[in-house]
């Protein structure tokens, strides 16, 4: 952060340590924490560092990580929520890459999304698109985005020239209703809803040409692999203040597990939280690190109720749904080999199971097979039975296969972050018409409460080092 609102922050932080000359003895907690994900974690970081030495945070869920989560799949431990180090090989180096490459030394893998256009399906019959013809269509769709980058160096800073990407596809390519033939619109899947979920039609342009992340830290992607999960970097950044085991997983009592916060009561005095088991926690001030999605909920309630200008700001913006769904198979049908991790459906339905993704690089002969879906089909794909979501999904794949002999899937998993009352999505987007000004009211604080979080993040919002350095940036000026 770089407003005002951060140093007051700060200031207001060294008051409190300048009053208590040794938090360490406070009989309570002076700095209550909501949320052990990646920014409360950074957040206890970055307060630790400041003198502050007295501080609890309250998590509510039975683990540390938040949308961090690696889940036990057939055997293997798979990412069910972040699980790219998006930016890497730019002229800045993401604050990620160097924990997960180098310090913990974390399995990964480069993404070759570049040889997606010679593995486009059919959805008739199966079979390939000619490589030369769909590599002509992403060229196309690639130079109406750079037109489109080149449009917001016209704009005003502010944002109230902001348009939305489909409202740029109309300009430059003429389409009323954005692409319109399968191959066309699995391809504006794959280069916008697949890193936003969500559909151009509700999508900034000027806040996402150019994509900060990819000027700033590079192009390239590193898919993690890891047994020990892309979580345990949450774990590493936690063990510089808060106590570990042996395995290296936050075990300090700060952090009290299963502590689902309904009630923030402040005044100019301090605040209480309340959680759903009764306890009570007062404090000199709280930093609120949940999900745009939980800000949106009515889980917590404040007291008195935050301000229309704060209320107005949370709900300008968008959580959306990115479903990674995980399909276990008792044989290998699909083509493995350089330039097949990734492999795409055409369907005349936009979004329908079409990303797909091989697990046979990182976990060879596992059988496991990813497809991703956001938005309305990911919170369809929430409400029906897995049998369901499994038997279309199994289809799919004979649509794309036909000569395979495709067998039944034998497992699936379907995460449910759009259900689940702790996160209600997967990250934030930036919708059309919310400009800057509205950005700083959605992380400026309220009193004694304080907000952070990925959404919070000035410029990577939705990313896993916009999460880290939102919470890092809670006291720097």
């Amino acid at each position: 952060m770089k407003s005002s609102v951060v140093i007051a922050l700060a200031a207001a932080v060294l008051l409190v340590a300048a009053q208590y000359a040794s938090l360490a003895d406070a009989k309570g907690p002076r700095v209550i924490i909501v949320g052990a994900g990646m920014s409360g974690i950074s957040t206890g970081k970055r307060l630790w560092e400041s003198g502050v030495r007295d501080l609890v945070i309250l998590e509510a869920t039975e683990r540390v990580g938040g949308r961090m989560h690696k889940h036990n799949f057939g055997g293997l431990n798979v990412e069910i929520g972040a699980n790219w180090v998006e930016g890497v090989g730019g002229d800045k180096l993401n604050p990620i890459w160097p924990i997960v490459n180098s310090t913990l030394k974390l399995r990964n893998f480069y993404s070759d999304f570049d040889s997606v256009v010679g593995n486009v399906y059919k959805e008739d019959g199966g079979g390939l698109y000619d490589e030369d013809y769909v590599q002509q269509r992403m060229d196309r769709a690639y130079e109406v985005d750079d037109m489109g980058t080149n449009l917001t160096k016209m704009m005003d800073p502010s944002g109230r020239d902001d348009i939305s990407i489909l409202a740029m596809q109309r300009m430059f390519n003429h389409q009323p209703n954005g692409p319109a033939t399968p191959v066309d619109m699995v391809l504006d899947y794959f280069i916008y809803d697949y890193e936003f979920a969500e559909p151009p039609s509700v999508t900034s342009l000027q806040n996402t040409h150019p994509l900060p992340t990819e000027a700033d830290f590079g192009e390239d992607n590193h898919f993690v692999a890891d047994q020990r999960g892309f979580e345990s970097i949450i774990h590493y950044i936690g063990s510089s203040y808060l106590a570990t085991d042996a395995n290296g997983t936050i075990s300090d009592r700060r952090v009290l597990l299963n502590k689902v916060v309904r009630q923030i009561a402040y005044n100019n005095r301090g605040v209480v939280v309340k959680t759903e088991d009764g306890s009570s926690y007062g404090a000199d001030f709280v930093v609120v690190s949940t999900s745009l999605g939980v800000l949106q909920s009515d889980l917590i309630q404040f007291t008195p109720q935050l301000p229309f200008w704060k209320l107005a700001a949370i709900y300008r913006f968008d959580m959306a749904v990115y479903t990674k769904i995980f399909l276990k198979f008792p044989r290998r049908f699909w083509p493995v080999g350089e330039g097949k991790q990734f492999f795409v459906y055409a369907s005349r339905r936009r979004g329908y199971y079409g990303m797909w993704q091989s697990f046979e690089r990182e976990y060879p002969g596992a059988n496991v097979l990813l497809v991703t879906v956001t938005g309305d089909e990911s919170r369809r794909i929430e409400q029906q039975p897995d049998s369901v979501t499994k038997a279309e999904a199994v289809a799919v794949l004979r649509n794309m296969f036909p000569d395979a002999d495709v067998p039944d899937a034998t497992d699936i998993y379907v995460p449910r972050w759009w259900s689940n009352r702790f996160f209600k999505g997967s990250y934030s987007n930036w919708p059309i018409g919310v400009n800057r000004y509205e950005y700083d009211q959605l992380r400026a604080p309220v009193g004694r409460v304080y907000f952070t979080g990925e959404h919070t993040s000035e410029y990577y919002n939705g990313y896993v080092h916009g999460a880290y350095l939102a919470g890092l940036e809670s006291l720097s000026s």
